[in-house]
């Protein structure tokens, strides 16, 4: 029973530091990951043959032991050839050696396989005398000395590779090969001492190796890789409505220019039509003697009486978008506050335009329109409405400059 707990221990602690590997949560897994979930599942096996094998051997239950023997030595030998596989994939090379430590993997496969379908009946590998006492075979040093040098020759090359390189991955390499060392300990250990369950220990320490050091350690460079892609989306996103921004800003005034004004009306027009909104008002502004300011100050003068017009439009209507359509055009949409206090801000609007006529500073014409509710009423409308009564304010401050 000794003997079965070491395997049973090693069998508890390889499914938990590996839980998630074997249920296969991983999505977008590589061919070497693949591999490596096939070799833990090898592994949690070896280790229920291994505790079979000694419950079974201690009972003296010849007929069960030798049938558990053979599936021992058949999943030891799978076990050997898929780690031979992960490392292939893992190094990701394709030379000589590459190609021979293929090879040799198919071999050992091969051989294994058809020295335990003889040993049923010739005894190549392991037999039991009539005292139940297990004895060990030519082919199964054989075989022993073929997984040491697969697994000393495997290590040597990984070593070599992972001094060619630096960091975390360099690491990871070492591990890789430091595995095939503690394999290569065991199953010498396991040549010489067949009873003792030193095999189970090297897979035992050489799992727990694998997963400290290579895949926690992919799963952090992995974690920084995502951290990274979000940050770049991030910015990609910041940049992209910054650009977004720009296309919809007029760059003298800061408003809103008359792209973004045609794709508001726009929605507006299918928010009245679903029946979202009920209500909102437009004023049309005009600057009036732009031309002369440009003509007399220059254009500089010019931008700056523009400005200083969009200036004191969105000083008066702060809760509504205003947008400059034109040289010296410019459109506010009336709603919520701004629309229901929207005779008081007009009025305000128009004083400040009277005294700024009187001092000689920026006049503004304004027209102010609702949308009415009813009948066949359109954005469209109420904005030929409110310019009809920008046009009427025009004359009428042209009237008082006289």
């Amino acid at each position: 029973m000794a003997y079965s707990s070491i395997a049973i221990l090693s069998l508890l602690v390889g499914i938990i530091i590996n839980f998630d590997i074997l249920k296969g949560n991983r999505k977008n897994a590589d061919k070497s990951h693949k591999l490596y979930r096939l070799f833990l599942f090898g592994v949690m096996l070896f280790y229920i043959c291994d505790a079979l094998w000694g419950i079974l051997y201690d009972a003296k239950l010849i007929t069960a032991v030798y049938i558990d023997t053979a599936i021992y030595f058949g999943v030891m030998g799978v076990c050997v050839f898929l780690w031979t596989r992960y490392v292939i994939y893992y190094l990701n090379e394709k030379n000589v050696f590459i190609h021979v430590l293929s090879f040799v993997g198919w071999a050992y496969l091969i051989f294994d396989g058809v020295s335990l379908i003889i040993n049923f009946f010739v005894p190549v590998k392991f037999y039991f005398d009539a005292q139940v006492t297990y004895v060990p075979c030519i082919t199964r040093y054989i075989s022993l000395g073929i997984q040491v040098f697969m697994f000393f020759i495997t290590s040597i090359y990984v070593f070599i590779f992972g001094s060619r390189i630096y960091g975390s991955e360099r690491l990871r390499h070492m591990t890789v090969g430091s595995f095939g060392i503690a394999m290569t300990v065991m199953i010498i250990g396991q040549y010489f001492f067949p009873l003792w369950p030193l095999y189970a220990i090297g897979y035992l320490l050489g799992t727990c190796l694998i997963h400290t050091f290579v895949l926690e350690a992919e799963k952090e460079d992995y974690r920084l890789e995502l951290e990274d892609l979000i940050t770049r989306e991030r910015l990609q996103k910041m940049e992209l409505g910054s650009t977004r921004k720009l296309v919809y800003i007029d760059s003298l005034t800061g408003v809103k220019n008359k792209r973004a004004f045609t794709e508001a009306s726009q929605e507006i027009d299918e928010a009245v039509s679903c029946g979202l909104i009920k209500e909102f008002g437009i004023i049309v502004f005009d600057l009036n003697g732009l031309k002369t300011v440009n003509d007399l100050k220059g254009h500089d003068a010019g931008d700056e009486y523009i400005r200083q017009g969009s200036k004191i439009i969105c000083q008066i209507f702060q809760h509504s978008p205003v947008y400059r359509i034109g040289g010296d055009e410019f459109v506010a949409f009336l709603r919520a506050s701004d629309y229901e206090n929207r005779e008081k801000l007009v009025a305000t609007f128009e004083q400040i335009m009277k005294d700024n006529l009187a001092s000689d500073k920026v006049v503004i014409s304004n027209g102010l329109a609702v949308f009415e509710g009813y009948g066949q009423d359109t954005f469209a409308k109420v904005f030929e409405r409110a310019d009809k009564k920008m046009y009427e304010r025009k004359r009428y401050l042209k009237s008082l400059s006289k």
